[in-house]
């Protein structure tokens, strides 16, 4: 099942009816995932490692407290500063405080006024328990500097469910990141955050890891969440038995609009993908400059040629075809520009639309009101700045392209590390698969022709968008194990999809 996203408001109710309806206490909660904590860390570092933690005065220092007893009672070495300048710890921070404090042997410090920081070299760990998702604002004075020393250092930090300073749905501005922990390694308790999935959180958060400490399955799958994160099951789940007795007419028939004078490279990528994908049947429209290479490069497809001898400049008859895929390699000339809206008015399939006809929509607004039904836009970040309008941060830009989606009535893939789709009704699916490799021109173009053969077998449009992310990465990923990623190019994207699709179900 995909991994759920929640806020942190409904985290908090998690962890409420866990309580109330698995006969646990709320301490009891805490000591199973420091439990859970303190077995992760000492399956990565060993006990010649010295461990220094750092506490906060609410359930997050609590969690710390607890794992800093467990690490010393696996005769880890341990040192632990309790920062309680208020003297308001929480009842669970101020219980695990009593249990550490009962210790044989604690080195321990509560810090009310004035903090004197040890000396820490790389072989150190630090644990960053200062604050979790419940904290409200930006640290500022004490706190701040503690975490500015915390970053200063060269120890490597594992921080307890978030970094310290991170909110879990918001990002971070980079104003306020020298107020936010830069862990190493983060464990999550139970779920991922939003926040983990932004890019300027990379160095943040670090890498991250899931942590089950048995909160209820029951709450999980009967609350409602924008935002869910695909898994491998999600994908194989969702892809169509091919019967023994189709044919090429029960896989459909698309239409790939793509590539102008030098660019027959747009083309190729897609419809090779495409045909790598199930489609039945594909047709690539493309001026007559790029036959021969077409030709000889996919010999599978049929070429149907432009009358313009150099770019897309006449519509297609859609009669016939289940999707249409366009935009990779068009240009935006002025007679692209018209054919393309020509193009797009007068079809009445899904359309997955990507490259230079993002770049000419953004600049036809109105004409994202008459896109057909169920189409998807695959842009990458500086193409949907062009719709959206630049942002402060990646959760900024989430809600404005919801805004765009549920305006327009239209899907948006958002291409990059865990692209997202983003359907009209605001629901958010992130994408796990895929490398920095992929970051290398054509990779979209691939991409644009998975989606493309997915639309024309009926996929509905969400489906497609999510298996096709997912198998683009995937295909990608595979890739990386052959190659590397600085060796990595779109055409060993394509190369690989057949063994991705194998891995979802060897049909």
């Amino acid at each position: 099942m995909a991994i759920k996203i929640f806020p942190c408001s409904s985290v908090r109710k998690l962890d409420a009816y866990t309580i109330e309806h698995d006969n646990i206490s709320s301490i009891e909660l805490m000591e199973r995932a420091a439990r859970k904590i303190t077995e992760t860390i000492t399956k990565r570092w060993s006990q010649d490692v010295p461990i220094v933690v750092f506490a906060g005065p609410g359930d997050n220092g609590g969690d710390a407290l607890a794992v800093a007893r467990l690490l010393m009672q696996q005769e880890y070495k341990v040192e632990t500063f309790l920062f309680n300048t208020k003297q308001n710890l929480s009842l669970n921070c101020r219980t695990n405080k009593d249990l550490l404090a009962a210790v044989d042997g604690v080195i321990f410090t509560e810090v009310n006024t004035t903090f004197t920081p040890p000396k820490l070299t790389d072989d150190y760990l630090i644990i960053d328990g200062l604050f979790g998702t419940g904290l409200k604002g930006t640290l500022n004075g004490g706190f701040a500097a503690v975490v500015q020393y915390i970053n200063g250092t060269s120890a490597t930090v594992v921080s307890i469910d978030v970094p310290s300073g991170l909110t879990g749905e918001e990002t971070s501005l980079h104003s306020m990141q020298n107020h936010i922990i830069h862990a190493d390694f983060t464990y999550s308790m139970q779920l991922p955050k939003l926040s983990f999935l932004f890019p300027e959180n990379e160095e943040i958060v670090g890498e991250w890891e899931l942590l089950d400490i048995g909160l209820s399955p029951k709450f999980i799958e009967e609350m409602e969440t924008d935002y869910v994160l695909i898994e491998e099951e999600d994908v194989r789940r969702s892809i169509k038995l091919r019967k023994k007795f189709a044919h090429k007419g029960d896989f459909g028939h698309g239409l790939l609009v793509a590539g102008a004078y030098g660019m027959a490279g747009a083309s190729i990528l897609p419809a090779r993908a495409c045909l790598r994908s199930g489609i039945g049947k594909l047709t690539v429209h493309t001026p007559i400059c790029n036959n021969d290479i077409l030709q000889i490069s996919i010999p599978e497809a049929i070429i149907e040629h432009d009358a313009d001898a150099c770019c897309f400049s006449e519509i297609s008859d859609m009669d016939g075809y289940q999707a249409l895929g366009i935009g990779p390699g068009l240009g935006t000339s002025k007679g692209t520009e018209e054919a393309l809206l020509n193009q797009l008015k007068n079809c009445q399939v899904p359309a997955v639309i990507d490259a230079d006809a993002l770049t000419l929509l953004a600049a036809n607004r109105e004409a994202l009101k008459s896109l057909p039904s169920n189409s998807i836009l695959t842009p990458h970040l500086k193409e949907l700045e062009r719709l959206i309008g630049k942002c402060n941060s990646s959760y900024e830009r989430l809600v404005k392209t919801c805004e765009l989606t549920q305006t327009f009535g239209i899907y948006i893939l958002l291409k990059g590390a865990y692209s997202v789709l983003i359907t009209p009704q605001g629901k958010c699916f992130f994408n796990p698969t895929g490398n920095t490799g992929m970051a290398t021109a054509g990779s979209g173009d691939v991409l644009t022709g998975i989606i493309l053969a997915l639309l024309a077998q009926e996929y509905s449009t969400e489906k497609a968008g999510i298996i096709g992310a997912y198998i683009h990465g995937l295909a990608g990923d595979i890739a990386r194990e052959k190659y590397g990623m600085i060796s990595l190019t779109a055409g060993d994207i394509v190369h690989f999809l057949h063994e991705a699709w194998k891995r979802m179900g060897n049909q």
